[in-house]
């Protein structure tokens, strides 16, 4: 168990050693047999306060200083195009003609478009379930030779406020959101292509607005009174299927919904018109405001700490 751990505690970018505070470079992620690739913008190590006080909200509560190790984040949401490689067994062909084998296993066909026709190459892949994009993520990791994974919360309001400590990472006046976000007064009810608003200071394209973006955590509204004071790198484990954390806000949010501290867990709502039974472990049919970005930590695992990971966030 405590060897489990210790391949755990790596596998989330954490060192013996400390870590250089200086901003990792900016590298394209390209994808073979694709013309597509992910630009990683590196976010540099530090420490932040994580919640607000001054929130109504009490899973905001308390406010803690911790610590985060540098790491690198995608720019802009995973996008259809992308998620649609990850399912096309076809790219994943050896010279044969024969599957590679890759212990990554695909997801099935949604009951139906998971996104209602709001748009496709250039959008955000949405309405996969965290495990969808977990999976995602171990595929790019075995089909690029680097672990991907999910932002933890931490990670992802750490790279949201990207050093702000305002409402927003650009201040507190709503009425600037438009400028970076696409939420309930700008998006016509709908989410756009990824990339067309201005990034926040660290080079992150809606980071903000659009799609909600899945992290790694369970979520507990109690979560930051687990937290201890100057913790590095916490990550709450999940221990149910639900709910999950989700970041950010979407295209039919409220502009106190866009904050940098805003909370949101994952309801079973997600799937309410699902008939399978059970329900797809793939496809939410009710969560069209739904994506997610990626993550890759500055210290890359080992391969046996990689799969200790995988068992723990996919199980077997």
């Amino acid at each position: 168990m405590m060897r489990r751990s210790l391949m755990i505690f790596i596998c989330l970018g954490l060192s013996l050693q400390l870590l250089s505070q200086s901003r990792p470079e900016t590298f394209e992620q390209e994808i073979l047999k694709t013309d597509l690739e992910i630009t990683m913008v590196g976010i540099p190590g530090g420490t932040f306060q994580i919640g607000d006080p001054k929130s109504k909200m009490s899973d905001e509560q308390p406010q803690k200083e911790i610590e985060i190790s540098p790491f690198y984040m995608s720019d802009k949401e995973i996008t259809h195009d992308l998620f649609m490689v990850f399912r096309d067994p076809e790219i994943d062909l050896d010279e044969q003609g024969n599957p590679r084998t890759d212990g990554v296993t695909r997801p099935s066909a949604p009951y139906e478009d998971p996104v209602f026709g709001m748009g496709k190459f250039g959008y955000p892949a949405a309405g996969m379930t965290q495990f969808s994009a977990l999976q995602f993520c171990k595929w790019l990791s075995e089909k690029t030779g680097r672990f991907y994974r999910l932002p933890t919360e931490a990670e992802w309001e750490y790279a949201c406020r990207a050093g702000s400590t305002s409402k927003y990472f650009f201040g507190k006046k709503k009425k600037e959101l438009k400028n970076y976000a696409w939420y309930e007064d700008n998006s016509d009810g709908h989410f756009h292509e990824v990339g067309q608003l201005q990034p926040n200071p660290w080079g992150l394209y809606d980071i903000l607005g659009n799609v909600m973006e899945w992290t790694m955590d369970h979520y507990h509204d109690d979560a930051y009174s687990q937290i201890e004071q100057g913790a590095k790198d916490p990550w709450i484990k999940p221990t149910a299927l639900h709910p999950r954390s989700v970041r950010g806000g979407s295209f039919r949010s409220e502009a106190d919904d866009l904050r940098s501290a805003k909370r949101t867990e994952s309801t079973l709502d997600w799937k309410k018109r699902d008939p399978q039974i059970p329900k797809s472990f793939w496809w939410n049919t009710d969560s069209p405001f739904v994506g997610f970005r990626i993550v890759s930590p500055v210290n890359q695992p080992s391969k046996e700490e990689q799969n200790a990971f995988w068992a723990l966030v996919l199980g077997g």
